[in-house]
């Protein structure tokens, strides 16, 4: 809940930013707010559902996931298009508000209770330091084309990587002492979980940033209009809940074939992207939409049924650890994909062209997702 409001009004802050540096230190902020929200839903769907049901709770947030990333842009190209009471821009952060209040307000009255462990407590510090890490790694990666790649900012990165060595020691430390550490490091000894968690960080590293990078090509490379651009994910998101509809009882008798097949359909569906922008000049919103179906098609094999696969891996007493896991992975694989994709797409467009940054980008979709399926192959091997 903390997280929930904190998102909420970070949001606020947001839409009344008044200059570029003060959006970008409220952007932060709203970033820290989702970090501490987003990854205790997998660890609650572990708490409320039982075990035959959990699955299905599972690959319904998969779907919900799915769903939400390609309908945030629709919304968004149609929010800048109509120009709400003339706030342009502000009223995508704006509209998180009230939807925030109104989820807010249902989550307190329809979730239960759940009362603390006893003898337990908030890492807080582990909390503190974990943060410190990640925002040093992807807040340069975010915001370098905004000041030319300064040699500071890999400093900065570098840093990040000497306080998440930091962090892991710290966790040894707390859980030494008989306290109840934010990650339970033992299911990192774990190989098939630990490879679950390697095909979920790069399947994510590859979803989110598609999305940006796809939009940014309609616009500025092909000048598709916002609100054109974002109806070109429809077909895409229909696809994406045909194919979540079905994983799951395919993945329940075929295991992880079916996400590997889902893997492959999205790098067929890449080629044909990619395809599309070398051989015509501009294509029409309409053959994109088309010609994404393949690639929201193999997305929905994969993610709906990702978490509950690679979560099956852990023993049920550590599930909700797990979860947790789990669900911090996708987030940091989401952000860091969107600020390192998304920086290689701008850096190229300023060189060249938006569509010699979009084909770059394609082939380090198809590298990221070849690479997930990798990992989901080792994973099964693992598993057996």
């Amino acid at each position: 809940m903390a997280g929930l409001l904190g998102f909420t009004a970070t949001s606020l802050w947001c839409g009344l930013a008044q200059s570029g540096v003060e959006l970008i230190i409220a952007r932060l902020a709203q970033g820290a707010t989702a970090a501490l929200m987003v990854p205790q839903v997998l660890a609650t769907l572990h708490l409320l559902f039982t075990d035959e049901t959990r699955s299905r709770a599972f690959a319904i947030y998969g779907i919900v996931l799915g769903l939400a990333g390609a309908a945030g842009f629709l919304l968004g190209g149609l929010l800048v298009t109509i120009d709400l009471a003339g706030t342009g821009w502000r009223s995508v952060f704006f509209v998180n508000v009230p939807c925030g209040l109104v989820i807010a307000a249902a989550a307190w009255r329809i979730m239960p209770s759940v009362p603390r462990r006893s003898g337990t407590r908030l890492d807080i510090k582990g909390s503190m330091v974990l943060f410190a890490g990640l925002l040093c790694l992807i807040g340069p990666l975010l915001f370098g084309h905004d000041v030319g790649w300064a040699p500071w900012l890999w400093a900065v990165m570098a840093t990040g990587g000497v306080v998440l060595v930091a962090f892991l020691k710290l966790e040894h430390a707390v859980a030494r002492a008989g306290g109840m550490p934010l990650i339970d490091l033992t299911l990192l000894a774990d190989a098939a979980f630990l490879r679950g968690l390697g095909a979920a960080f790069f399947f994510f590293l590859a979803n989110l940033s598609f999305y940006l990078v796809m939009t940014l090509f309609m616009q500025r490379g092909l000048k598709i209009p916002p609100l054109s651009a974002g109806m070109a994910f429809i077909p895409l998101a229909l696809a994406f809940v045909v194919a979540s509809r079905h994983s799951g009882a395919r993945a329940r008798h075929r295991g992880t074939k079916v996400l590997i097949e889902g893997c492959t359909l999205q790098i067929a569906g890449l080629a044909a992207l990619a395809l599309v922008a070398a051989c015509i000049d501009a294509p029409s919103p309409l053959l994109l939409a088309f010609v994404m179906i393949i690639f929201g098609y193999g997305q929905g094999l994969v993610m709906a049924p990702l978490s509950g696969a690679v979560l099956s891996t852990v023993k049920p007493v550590a599930a909700g650890s797990a979860s947790g896991i789990y669900g911090t992975t996708a987030q940091i694989g989401n952000a860091a994909g969107v600020a390192a994709i998304g920086a290689v797409f701008f850096a190229i467009d300023a060189l060249q062209s938006a569509r010699a940054g979009f084909l770059v980008s394609l082939a380090l979709f198809v590298t990221l997702i070849m690479i997930c399926a990798a990992f989901l192959s080792w994973m099964r091997r693992a598993s057996a």
